[in-house]
């Protein structure tokens, strides 16, 4: 006898219980997980499914959970959403248009094709990292960039290891370790993380002499610090902040005078380390590796993945008997770079030998030389593209905007730029007067820019979300454009 349709529906809409909720072995068995055995493999699919079903049965203890969720679909669909949120990568591609170039947290500068060929080969077949090609012994992995560096700076020698932090703890500890460095006050700066200047020289075993004043240091400073237990002057380009007004600082070739009837070695942790003028290009002027090795420096460690525009690594170039000491502290070893760094900045340094083409070649510098109105055309092409993602809850406009250069170089540049303003639909006629709600509907729209499948990377500020466009380069215009359809669905939810 068929039961009562009333009675039916009854069961239906009643939550599921503990004991409805099939075993994992069952649901390995059943068709639709064939599939994503297949994809994803046994272990990782039977651990996703175990805690899908932990899930389920929590809410059908307290008697939430809907008994459609225990259909072959509802299931298929859930195993398959874990599994894919398992899978995805840690390390992801974003769109970075916060309008920072060279944006610490989304991985400073992008490598040119060479480079990235490059690595790719080293990745994929065994290299001469340090082996000899010409005589079969053992060689020096410097060797495969030092010549090149040389080159491009004026130095006598140089090295490399895995970060600029790590050139200036390996110099202080060799040269300068239970001794004194002298630095100006002014000069004592803290980089990205906290990481210091004093820490850093209390780490590498130097005794920190400060001099001068915040604002205001003088050679005299310098030269009344000197003593037997001096092992180094030592300058620090403060490229993450400016100070300006009653100011005075002494030169390189100031310092140098006052060292050289000392025989004390002066130093410069030079930060964004450019290798050629920037103000042919049009952009803010800042003192290049080879002007501060001229006006006398002794040694000049930099970044490589700054200005430069190469992969993260510390370089130190100089003088040869100075590169010669530091290369044989144990310390060396511990900092060194690996054949994926190597492979990686040869090529970024080959592209400084053709200065005509660089703006083109180097992706740092084509970001950073990119015409405002190519960002402008842009944005208006975008608008009425994204708009409709948006809704009637948001509105979009495009307007101008300004680009920084970004990871401490040059914090006093700004570059013209052009991009996407986003303002809660209300809030448009009415901007720059603050309005209820206002805040949390930009963070929400923030987060759900940032769980796109790319995630585009903006800032808030003026009561507006702004997309600055100077990293988004044309060949990504598509993409970029087409993954906003998932928006639409993630804020209809």
């Amino acid at each position: 006898m068929r039961a009562p349709i009333t009675a039916m529906n009854d069961s239906v809409s009643m939550p599921a219980r503990p004991a409805d909720i099939p075993s994992v072995d069952r649901l390995l068995n059943q068709p639709f997980v064939q599939p994503l055995l297949a994809q994803y493999g046994r272990a990782p699919t039977t651990a996703a499914l175990r805690h899908l079903l932990d899930g389920l049965r929590a809410q059908a203890v307290a008697g939430q959970l809907p008994r459609q969720a225990l259909g072959d679909a509802a299931l298929g669909a859930a195993l398959a959403g874990r599994l894919a949120r398992e899978q995805q990568p840690r390390l992801r591609a974003v769109f970075n248009l916060t309008g920072t170039v060279l944006h610490t947290n989304l991985g400073r500068a992008l490598l040119p094709d060479s480079a990235v060929r490059a690595v790719v080969s080293a990745m994929t077949t065994p290299a001469n990292l340090e082996f000899d090609l010409a005589d079969g012994g053992r060689g020096d992995r410097d060797d495969l960039i030092d010549d090149l560096l040389c080159e491009l700076t004026g130095a006598e020698a140089a090295t490399v290891v895995n970060n600029n932090a790590a050139a200036v703890l390996l110099m202080l500890n060799t040269l300068a370790q239970r001794r004194e460095v002298v630095v100006s006050r002014g000069e004592l700066v803290e980089i990205g993380g906290a990481f210091r200047i004093p820490d850093i020289m209390q780490r590498a075993g130097a005794r920190l002499v400060e001099v001068g004043t915040t604002n205001r240091t003088h050679p005299h400073d310098y030269a009344n610090a000197i003593g037997a237990r001096t092992a180094m002057l030592m300058k620090v380009h403060c490229s993450n902040y400016e100070i300006t007004g009653f100011t005075r600082s002494v030169e390189v070739d100031e310092v140098v005078r006052l060292a050289r009837p000392h025989g004390v070695p002066v130093v410069v942790d030079l930060g964004s380390g450019t290798l050629c003028d920037l103000t042919q290009w049009g952009l803010p002027r800042e003192t290049t590796v080879r002007e501060t090795l001229a006006a006398g420096a002794d040694l000049v460690t930099f970044s490589g993945d700054k200005l430069l525009g190469g992969p993260q690594a510390g370089l130190i170039v100089g003088r040869a008997d100075l590169i010669a000491r530091i290369k044989k502290n144990p310390l060396k070893r511990a900092l060194r770079v690996g054949k994926l760094t190597l492979a990686a900045l040869e090529p970024v340094l080959r592209l400084y030998r053709d200065p005509a083409t660089l703006a083109q070649t180097l992706p740092t510098l084509r970001l950073l030389t990119r015409p405002a109105g190519a960002m402008a055309g842009m944005a208006t092409r975008l608008v009425p593209l994204l708009q409709p993602a948006l809704g009637a809850d948001y509105r979009i406009d495009a307007a101008p905007t300004i680009s920084q250069i970004g990871s401490g170089a040059l914090p006093g540049g700004q570059l013209a730029s052009h991009g996407l303003v986003i303002v809660p639909a209300d809030d448009a006629a009415a901007r720059g007067r603050k309005r209820a709600g206002g805040g949390r509907r930009l963070q929400r729209l923030e987060a759900a820019l940032r769980a796109l499948p790319r995630p585009v990377i903006g800032r808030i500020g003026e009561q507006a979300l702004w997309l600055d466009l100077r990293c988004l380069e044309d060949g990504d215009e598509a993409a970029f454009v087409a993954q906003w359809a998932h928006l639409r669905e993630t804020l209809a939810q």
